[in-house]
């Protein structure tokens, strides 16, 4: 067996900080739940699919709180944060919090919340939930889409900080 096909021992903290040169983008990803309140998580991990069908996919931990309520739901929105966006993220990526004290939003098509300030929102049905490691694998079916803050670039996260993008 080549060595590359078996891995004996594993550096979690190595591939944390190998990983962390891949700049990934920062969304919020948002539902209302079954009492009628909003539900929220920050997301590193979001991705475009398939243009026909139109699909996208986000991998919220499996100890996370806030994905049953989104999951229950069945529908959910990605917000795409922009650069300005920083404290919004901190404040989804808290637990246990009432994450929308202090963050305006509107509902969506679906009903979730589409929040104030976003550059893009993405409204989704879900289309399947599978296991992946640690995290789940969401794949959402696009329902709704829009540019919202035309102006300024994504908020980034890279190297465990956040960043902007300049042209």
């Amino acid at each position: 067996m080549p060595a590359h096909d078996h891995v004996s021992s594993f550096d979690e903290a190595k591939f944390r900080q190998v990983l962390g040169y891949y700049p990934t983008g920062v969304v919020v990803v948002t539902a209302i739940d079954d009492a009628g309140k909003p539900a929220g998580l920050a997301i590193g991990s979001f991705t475009s699919v398939s243009l026909d069908p139109p699909l996208v996919a986000f991998f919220p931990d499996k100890k996370s709180s806030s994905w049953p309520k989104i999951e229950a739901a069945g529908t959910f929105c990605v917000n795409i944060l922009g650069e300005n966006q920083e404290e919004v993220s901190r404040v989804f990526a808290l637990k246990g919090a009432d994450k929308f004290a202090s963050i305006g939003w509107s509902p969506g098509r679906t009903g979730a919340p589409v929040l104030n300030g976003v550059i893009a929102w993405i409204e989704c049905t879900i289309e399947r939930v599978d296991d992946a490691g640690d995290h789940l694998s969401v794949l959402g079916r696009v329902v709704d889409l829009s540019v919202g803050q035309a102006r300024g670039g994504p908020l980034i996260f890279f190297r465990g900080g956040y960043g902007r993008y300049e042209l």
